[in-house]
């Protein structure tokens, strides 16, 4: 209500200078009819302007580059991963050099023909040819973006049955995930919100045998090389999985199971040795360490230092916690994956304790 009460006060206190502004106006005498007609001058100034804007925007560009270009993501650690990168690339490319084109050519023409004394613009009603041009050059370009894009995001969603993917359902909920492992059988057994009750978090039905051999965990560990399909549930409203280093993303939606397939390729071990990643966690390390020496001074704990891992993310604003709703991923060798999830309990252990 304060918020409410402070908004409509900086409004109502906007509508009494815009009033006042008014009286001030009628009250001065009357100004030259040609005040509001550019001189030279302005014109000038203005296409100067127009010429600077395009110089800024390009130091601004190198810039951003040049300081925050570190932050991009390392190498993908997923088979399609690399298609997803080039067709990332290649839209940036088109955008950036139709960009850099078109800005220049915006701020020449306003600087070269600005306005002067004397001078007439000749008038086109129209011109077929740069019509054309113009029109289908764009439709060419973005006919290209398009196809292309299709055929990559109907390769990577075409889950080949033949190819045995491991599967493994995604529980999303406020605020956290979990991970379901279909057992060897590879089937995972039904599940429904309503049956959520004590130890099952997830709503597995006890009486299905498809879900004895079920494993329930908090922290999801991939095989490296074995493809994956990851079937998506939500407890409560719509999250989306987003694993970054996968580049994989697919929105969790109550009431009905998405899926979304990868099969990793790099393991964590390998990747917290890839340059670029080596260089993030230094740089986030460093912060960390300037940071505890502040909290030192002050008679509290110094934070730990950072270790890469991969991540499953919510990328989705599901509510108050959703920074936080995040598990980490392990992509591991298949006799490091054998070793833990045998270690597991399986879902008929946990409810029969």
């Amino acid at each position: 209500m304060t918020a409410f009460l402070v908004v409509l006060v900086i409004i109502l206190f906007g509508v009494a200078l815009m009033q006042l502004n008014k009286i001030f106006l009628m009250s001065k005498s009357k100004a030259d009819e040609t005040a509001q007609i550019a001189s030279d001058k302005d014109n000038s100034i203005n296409g100067y302007l127009m010429l600077g804007f395009a110089f800024f925007t390009y130091f601004l560009l190198i810039y951003c580059f040049w300081e925050w270009g570190n932050v991009l993501l390392p190498e993908a650690a997923s088979e399609h991963g690399a298609g997803i990168d080039t067709l990332m690339y290649v839209s940036m490319a088109l955008i950036f050099v139709v960009g850099f084109f078109t800005l220049w050519l915006l701020g020449w023409f306003a600087f070269k023909y600005r306005g002067k004394k004397g001078n007439r613009a000749l008038f086109f009603a129209d011109n077929d040819k740069l019509e054309f041009i113009w029109t289908i050059i764009p439709v060419i370009v973005l006919a290209g973006l398009i196809i292309y894009g299709l055929f990559t995001w109907t390769d990577i969603m075409n889950v080949d049955t033949e190819d045995d993917p491991m599967v493994v359902e995604l529980y999303a909920y406020q605020f956290d995930w979990r991970a379901r492992y279909s057992g060897p059988d590879n089937t995972l057994g039904e599940a429904n919100v309503r049956l959520i009750e004590g130890v099952n978090q997830l709503g597995v039905d006890a009486s299905d045998p498809n879900s004895q051999d079920d494993v329930v965990v908090n922290e999801l560990h991939l095989p490296l090389g074995r493809k994956v399909l990851f079937k998506m549930r939500s407890q409560d409203v719509l999250h989306s999985a987003y694993m970054p280093h996968f580049r994989a993303q697919m929105n969790c939606v109550p009431g009905m199971i998405t899926q979304f397939a990868f099969t990793p390729s790099i393991t964590t071990t390998d990747m917290r040795f890839n340059d670029d990643v080596v260089g993030k966690v230094g740089r986030i390390n460093k912060i960390r360490r300037d940071k505890s020496v502040e909290l030192l001074a002050k008679g509290e704990e110094a934070l730990e230092p950072y270790e890469f891992d991969y991540v499953l993310l919510c990328n989705k604003i599901c509510g108050t916690n959703h920074y936080n709703m995040q598990m980490k991923i392990i992509v591991e060798s298949q006799e490091d994956y054998d070793a833990w999830i045998a270690a597991q309990p399986t879902f008929a252990e946990v409810i029969k304790k």
